[in-house]
């Protein structure tokens, strides 16, 4: 009985280590995920609020200017987003790069995408890239010029 005497408290802090440093990864993983979420579906509202602000001519350059403003503003890197654009009931996966066309009354999505960086796992091991993906639907002002 004497010889285990303290082999408690080894072995506590020995599965405590094994057992905390997997939990503490998770943790920061998902953290960085659910901040990049948050982040692309706020630039996405920014972005077709300013689409829908703009002219035909400018609403595109608008749009993703508000978008990098609103990933910087989460401190996040405003390198390497796509604004997309889709029918208001389509998906991202669906989204185009060419802008919609700005017309009284036009309903559409406009979709903000960048790249995760989660610690530890590269986009080249996975063998896919690590991308979130935000959503807004617009609907444009039916008594409004948006001009050519």
């Amino acid at each position: 009985m004497k010889r285990e005497r303290g082999s408690a408290v080894v072995e506590f802090v020995v599965f405590g280590v094994v057992l905390l440093v997997p939990l503490m990864y998770l943790a920061l993983a998902v953290s960085a995920v659910q901040r990049s979420v948050l982040g692309v579906t706020e630039a996405a509202r920014e972005a077709g609020r300013a689409y829908a602000t703009g002219t035909a001519s400018t609403a595109a350059a608008r749009a993703e200017y508000a978008a990098r403003l609103a990933l910087t503003d989460q401190d996040l890197p405003a390198d390497g987003i796509e604004v997309r654009y889709a029918a208001a009931d389509a998906d991202c996966a669906t989204a185009r790069a060419e802008p919609w066309p700005l017309r009284p009354g036009a309903t559409f999505a406009v979709c903000v995408s960048r790249t995760v960086h989660v610690p530890g796992i590269p986009g080249v091991l996975t063998g896919s890239r690590n991308t979130v993906a935000g959503r807004y639907v617009v609907r444009a002002d039916e008594h409004r010029d948006y001009g050519r």
